[in-house]
């Protein structure tokens, strides 16, 4: 389906009339006039475009239910998202945007998943209480790990060393895995849900936060706690480290994203930015955030059907964009274009461009 043509115009929530017959459609739609930098930017002849996606915004369906999580793969060409449906879509960024692969063998919903760095392989977690490796170019299932008692809610792939993930369960647990290795190799036991992990950036300490608000640094030679971050008031929801590794977001039910210092020598007090503007709601979905790849600004979901991003040094909303008719579950940056991708309640995809000189 091409993009588009000059003069064509759709508001950013309708839907086109035009269907794939296969599952996956897409409809290329536009802004309305960009006001005061919040908005995306519009189709009109002689607007700059900022980015190689065929319209200024993609609407990418398919999916049978909520979206919950998407990522792009290390070299920005796909996405993977994860829904209630139980599926695993697979998509192009450029082109039509099609949906190329479903990946299926959960028996559950797809909470969240990960690309590992080299993007050879997705990392899936589902409250069928198992984490799932696959292969990316074949969509075959290679590694089923399956020890956890509870839902899974969370994942994570180490950036680089020894192919290394971990996961966070509602069975108070994080576990830790080797791709090469059958079986969980350490498990960090903790009294309440872990709802979010990550690792740090040398893939020598693990991040855990779940329903007792505290973010927790776990050292993995000595299998305990090195250090706690307090200062959410809420369930943690989401955690990603910085791009450079020495900053830690998290987002929490309490409607704050935080920044603390990871570095070795920083300051006791270490939470050293809060972002606020965005919703949490009743729903209590563990709605996710992320970095931009420069490190400059960060977005998050909403259950105010809005995809809010700040900037990180003045902390300002730079965008609040609508589109969503449910929960946007995650928002998330393309990691060499300034493209922002977001999934919600509405079982629809967004991609939208930015522009990059807006602070």
């Amino acid at each position: 389906m091409a993009a588009k043509r000059e003069g064509e115009v759709d508001d950013l929530a309708l839907v086109s009339k035009r269907q794939r017959t296969d599952g996956g459609s897409l409809v290329p739609v536009r802004s309305p006039a960009s006001q005061a930098g919040n908005q995306l930017s519009t189709t009109v002849e002689g607007i700059k475009r900022t980015s190689s996606l065929d319209a200024p915004i993609m609407l990418l369906t398919g999916h049978g239910g909520a979206v919950y999580t998407m990522k792009f793969n290390p070299q920005g060409t796909a996405i993977a998202s994860g829904s209630h449906d139980k599926d695993i879509f697979l998509w192009n960024v450029q082109g039509d945007c099609d949906n190329y692969m479903v990946l299926k063998g959960h028996r559950n919903a797809v909470l969240d998943l990960c690309w590992t760095s080299d993007g050879q392989h997705i990392i899936s977690a589902s409250p069928d209480k198992t984490v799932r490796a696959w292969d990316a170019v074949t969509g075959k299932q290679i590694k089923k790990m399956a020890e956890h008692s509870l839902y899974v809610n969370s994942c994570s792939a180490a950036r680089r060393g020894p192919p290394l993930i971990v996961s966070g369960s509602d069975d108070g647990t994080a576990k830790l895995w080797d791709m090469r290795h059958r079986g969980c190799i350490q498990t960090f036991p903790d009294k309440y849900q872990v709802t979010a992990v990550a690792f740090s950036d040398g893939a020598d300490k693990i991040f855990s936060g779940g329903i007792d608000n505290d973010i927790k640094v776990w050292d993995l030679r000595k299998n305990e706690v090195a250090m706690k971050l307090q200062g959410h008031t809420e369930t943690i929801t989401s955690m990603q480290l910085s791009p450079d590794g020495s900053y830690l977001l998290t987002n929490s039910m309490d409607c704050t994203l935080r920044i603390w210092d990871m570095r070795p020598y920083a300051p006791q007090n270490r939470c050293v930015k809060i972002f606020t503007g965005h919703q949490h709601n009743f729903e209590k979905n563990l709605l996710r955030c992320n970095w931009s790849p420069d490190g400059q600004k960060v977005t998050s979901g909403s259950a105010d059907r809005m995809v809010y991003v700040w900037d990180t040094t003045s902390r300002r909303i730079l965008y609040k964009l609508p589109g969503h008719s449910g929960s946007v579950n995650e928002a998330v940056f393309h990691p060499k274009e300034p493209i922002i991708g977001s999934c919600g309640s509405d079982k629809q995809i967004y991609l939208g461009e930015i522009d990059p000189t807006v602070r």
